[in-house]
């Protein structure tokens, strides 16, 4: 009797377990967290125009500088987002001078993997 009440015991917390590890849901991406040189970068590049977590933002201008993170992306790929990156345009700064082949690369990943999830 004792050994079935145990063995439904277990039975309730191992099923309890995995049922509130499968429903929760993935933590979002943080890059004020993020201390790899990639986080760095966006921070001391990005930040000052997509946000602190590449949420965007509207400039006292009004202009509206996009999310990185949701919403519409007008450049969807990695090619098109790294060459968003080195040459600018549509009011965003290239940054082709100011940072390395590997570091716009770095870039592009953060953006196209942490930030959007691989969409």
């Amino acid at each position: 009797m004792l050994r079935t009440k145990l063995v439904i015991l277990l039975a309730f917390i191992a099923a309890s377990c995995l049922w509130a590890c499968s429903s929760s849901k993935p933590k979002p991406y943080v890059l004020s967290d993020d201390q790899t040189y990639d986080g760095t970068l966006f921070r001391q590049n990005c930040a000052v125009c997509h946000g602190r977590e590449g949420e965007g933002a509207v400039l006292p201008n009004g202009t509206v500088i996009p999310s990185l993170r949701d919403a519409h992306h007008k450049f969807n790929t990695r090619a098109e987002i790294f060459n968003q990156i080195t040459h600018g345009g549509n009011g965003m700064t290239p940054f082709e001078r100011q940072l390395t082949d590997k570091e716009r690369r770095q870039l592009t990943d953060l953006v196209y993997f942490k930030l959007r999830g691989g969409k």
